[in-house]
């Protein structure tokens, strides 16, 4: 007899939402005269030196199988420019080159979270992230940013009061995706000895840790004040800050004593990271300041540009970012945020990220990604304020 099963993936999967930025973006495919901010991506190619390495890398024959923690020399690499960074040295032990920063925080919540495990995030935050502990099976517990025109904030005693005892993780990215909040020294104190106390994990996701607005143009980081017995785990990415989106590269650190089992899961998730994409990542390490500074003083630039024409819309209220690449708009009288986008794109050719991709907390919000030149900024700011004034 046939035994009659519906072919569906498993209830965790099939619970997931489907990203809302990818379902703007088919909407205008196939058109030319879209302004494009709705991604999180620097609008330059990755630089001609970095780019050299990766080729020079491939006419050397380097395209075999590598260590699943990545080649020596990138994570020698890496752990000097972290001790320049956060003034902390970080052991070769606690070092994992990855296939890119969300396969960092994939495959570091896979080594930690089970099903029916308690997690805690901050949100707003960027889908991906979201939905990872998800997968896992993981019941998630969120606290809100409270948007301020001086800034977005956080409220520490709520988020400690959420982190309650059987509270397996905290999940923070800092400077944040989508606001551009920045987390402070002191609140990071604080959350890390609660966490100490409760014996909770902490994943902080620092992608753009170095596009970071403020004094020093680093952002304060969990690694500067922990130790390698804390239960932290930081991830990041080669993507933002050294314009290398396309070529999926990031690393992770951790305490010594997981090392071993993460080398199990990067092994059986993607093995190994490219060596000729992780020779890139040693060019952008070792000469890749400028790059960091450019692109900092650039985006700077475009962000108080774009902020000084969106603050003349009356709809439109913003609170200045701390950091990243983006803008988080708040829009009067905007109930559904993936349907005003829609209708920007269809009406007028603007293409802003849905508050709600990022959360019910970002409904009424909608992400301006300013990584891009003033004129296309300034055009942008145009065709918003003709969609609120229709």
């Amino acid at each position: 007899m046939k035994v009659e099963t519906p072919l569906a993936a498993r209830a965790a999967v099939r619970a997931l939402t489907a990203s809302k930025i990818r379902e703007l973006y088919n909407e205008g495919i196939g058109r030319s005269d879209i302004l494009p901010f709705w991604v999180g991506e620097p609008d330059e190619p990755t630089p001609e030196f970095i780019r050299r390495a990766g080729i020079a890398s491939i006419e050397a024959g380097e395209v075999f199988y590598s260590h699943n923690y990545g080649i020596p020399e990138l994570r020698e690499a890496l752990a000097k420019y972290l001790f320049g960074l956060h003034d902390k040295k970080i052991d070769d032990s606690q070092l994992a080159i990855t296939s890119a920063g969300v396969n960092a925080l994939m495959v570091a919540s896979q080594l930690l979270i089970d099903p029916g495990d308690r997690v805690v995030e901050v949100v707003p935050l960027w889908p991906n992230l979201q939905e990872i502990p998800k997968i896992l099976g993981a019941t998630v517990r969120t606290v809100a940013l409270r948007f301020h025109q001086s800034g977005w904030r956080l409220e520490v005693e709520e988020l400690l009061k959420e982190l309650k005892p059987g509270t397996k993780a905290l999940y923070i990215n800092s400077p944040n995706n989508p606001t551009g909040w920045t987390i402070t020294r002191e609140e990071q104190r604080a959350i890390l000895e609660h966490c100490r106390r409760h014996g909770i994990w902490i994943f902080a996701d620092d992608a753009y840790e170095r596009l970071y607005f403020g004094e020093g143009g680093v952002a304060p980081s969990f690694l500067r004040i922990g130790e390698p017995e804390d239960r932290l785990i930081s991830a990041n990415t080669f993507s933002k800050s050294w314009l290398m989106t396309g070529w999926r590269l990031g690393w992770l650190v951790v305490p010594p004593g997981l090392s071993a089992d993460l080398g199990k899961l990067i092994e059986y998730n993607t093995s190994c990271a490219p060596v000729f994409v992780q020779r890139a990542g040693i060019a952008a390490l070792k000469e890749g300041e400028p790059v960091i500074a450019r692109t900092l003083q650039r985006f700077r630039k475009a962000r108080d540009f774009l902020l000084q024409g969106l603050n003349e819309i009356p709809a439109v209220k913003t609170a200045t970012p701390s950091g990243t690449m983006y803008a988080f708009l708040k829009i009067e009288g905007m109930a559904d945020s993936l349907a005003f986008c829609k209708r920007l794109v269809r009406e007028h050719g603007l293409g802003l990220a849905p508050g709600s991709a990022f959360g019910p907390e970002g409904e009424g919000y909608v992400r301006w990604c300013f990584a891009a030149g003033e004129e296309r900024l300034a055009e942008g700011v145009r065709r918003l304020r003709r969609a609120l004034a229709g």
